[in-house]
């Protein structure tokens, strides 16, 4: 039997351990999966076995054989195994010889739709009220997300800075700088990685490192079998797409969501306060101006005084009348 490089993980190590004691058939399965995993995943019991030259309930034995839940359980090893080796140029290979052009819109944005839904039907809810009691009792809270996923760690670290104290984005120019930044860490605090396929090594290393210092993990990936959990004592598992150019981080983007109201709704009067604060030094600096509803060819002068424009005038001399 014969393996593309670099693809040994739980799957294969159960066709390896099990390949002697198969028939022909399920050998030929075995090769076909071993050599095609990036296109075996997009096949039905019935398609596979067509293709292999054998019956469907010969591809439905082969997956009890290893040890899965018929073909369906199967089918979600052979993700994972996808999931952690296609690299950008195959997921797009992929995802382009899946989808014509004028199904694209329609195709991507009910992915997603699903995607939130298998999110929905799987997180676990316990894991999850967790995560606010460790975020609510740190002392010090740090967020991490790299490439990618440095968009939902800005978006969680804005918000989480409105709901609590001491809530740091480890910024990720470097690794060293990586470590600078947590060089304070300790059995108080709390980090929250996040990492969807191709994993990140850095917010890996990130997490090890909180970890030896005794902090709290949590983690958002998309997987149970994710590298990302190896450190954490919380994993939220939210799906992301596996075979596309573009991450598809919607379900994780929602459960970020769904963490920020949940903070919110045990931390009403403090986000109030803060709020009323924010809303006073928003008018009072204008970092929300009026001026932006103003027509373009509207004078300066004419728009509402106040703010900074106010004490402006002032220090040249002006009062207000």
């Amino acid at each position: 039997m014969e393996t593309s490089e670099n693809t040994t993980n739980e799957l294969i190590i159960r066709i390896e351990e099990k390949y002697s004691t198969m028939s022909k058939g399920q050998r030929r399965l075995a090769d076909y999966v071993c050599s095609n995993y990036d296109k075996a995943v997009f096949l039905t019991a019935a398609r596979l076995g067509e293709i292999v030259g054998v019956s469907e309930s010969t591809v439905v034995r082969f997956a009890t054989q290893l040890g899965y839940k018929g073909y369906p359980g199967f089918q979600k090893a052979l993700e994972e195994l996808v999931r952690n080796k296609l690299n950008s140029i195959q997921r797009m290979e992929v995802t382009y010889g899946r989808i014509t052009q004028s199904e694209i819109l329609q195709t991507v944005l009910q992915s997603d739709i699903e995607k939130i839904k298998l999110t929905l039907n799987s997180i676990d809810h316990k894991a999850f009220d967790l995560a606010i009691d460790t975020i609510l009792d740190a002392d010090k809270i740090y967020v991490i997300g790299i490439r990618s996923c440095a968009p939902l760690a800005s978006f969680l670290s804005f918000y989480l800075n409105l709901v609590c104290e001491n809530v740091t984005a480890v910024t990720t120019n470097s690794s060293s700088e990586i470590f600078e930044q947590l060089i304070r860490i300790g059995s108080n605090d709390v980090i929250i990685g996040i990492s969807f396929p191709r994993y990140s090594m850095r917010t890996l290393k990130a997490l090890e490192f909180a970890s030896n210092r005794k902090a709290k993990v949590i983690t958002l990936t998309d997987s149970v079998h994710s590298p990302m959990n190896l450190y954490s004592s919380c994993n939220l598992i939210a799906r992301s797409d596996m075979a596309s150019i573009v991450d598809s981080l919607v379900a994780p983007l929602s459960v970020i969501n769904a963490l920020i109201v949940a903070l919110c709704m045990k931390k009403q009067k403090e986000v109030v306060t803060t709020l009323e604060s924010l809303e006073e030094i928003w008018d009072e600096y204008q970092v929300y101006s009026g001026d932006e509803l103003n027509p373009l060819n509207q004078p300066l002068s004419a728009a509402p005084e106040g703010g900074r424009e106010r004490k402006s005038r002032k220090k040249e001399g002006d009062t207000d009348e």
